[in-house]
């Protein structure tokens, strides 16, 4: 379990140590609030491909576009489109956040906003975000946002800039259901297509070192 669970399911069970004496449904419901945020805080191991050049999923849910945006001004990475896959997180998912690939932290920016619903286009642009520019060995560049939603009302990052980081690794975690939005350097082809499940730091967005084209995909 990720620790910041660790007081929502400590609440829960001194709860149902407290609550319970005074009346039983108290301390049921206190008891099923800690197994619930016990699922909520979930942080199960992951086998991350390492081969170089592939790029994974920084978060559990579902793939809800993948179009050519460009990315947040305060990472100072132009106003050139590039490819972005935006990951969709509901409050069942795993909400532990991972790397992406391997490289060096140049920019992580927190940015005040609003609380829209994250499924929007606006959130984008008016959600409040935590973002992360990384340095790749070859010289490339990309990024990963996480950004809060309607019912998220905490994003947690650990990165600091010039920190060394590899694929899969944990990183942080939004708080209730989010997005996360990767943008990947320019020419790369995704393979995820819209709709396709995700699985953070297993699931491959994007191989930096293939020609193949961009995966098309469709509901069977």
């Amino acid at each position: 379990m990720n620790r910041e669970g660790w007081v929502f399911v400590g609440a829960g069970l001194a709860g149902w140590v407290v609550l319970g004496w005074i009346w039983g449904l108290l301390g049921t419901l206190s008891l099923l609030f800690a197994l619930a945020a016990a699922g909520f805080f979930r942080d199960p191991r992951r086998v991350v491909p390492v081969r170089s050049g592939l790029v994974v999923s920084p978060a559990d849910g579902v793939v809800q576009t993948v179009e050519q945006a460009v990315p947040p001004a305060e990472l100072e990475m132009g106003d050139a489109p590039r490819p972005v896959v935006r990951v969709f997180m509901n409050v069942f998912n795993v909400h532990v956040n991972r790397v992406p690939t391997d490289g060096t932290v140049t920019r992580a920016v927190y940015r005040p906003g609003k609380f829209l619903d994250a499924s929007l286009d606006k959130a984008s642009e008016q959600n409040e975000r935590v973002g992360v520019r990384l340095g790749l060995a070859d010289g490339r560049d990309l990024a990963f946002v996480q950004i809060a939603g309607l019912v998220a009302r905490r994003i947690a990052n650990d990165l600091k800039e010039g920190q060394r980081v590899q694929a899969g690794e944990r990183f942080g975690l939004i708080r209730f259901g989010s997005r996360l939005d990767i943008y990947l350097p320019v020419g790369a082809k995704p393979l995820v297509v819209v709709g396709q499940k995700a699985i953070a730091g297993e699931t491959v967005l994007a191989d930096l070192t293939s020609t193949e084209p961009a995966r098309l995909g469709v509901a069977r």
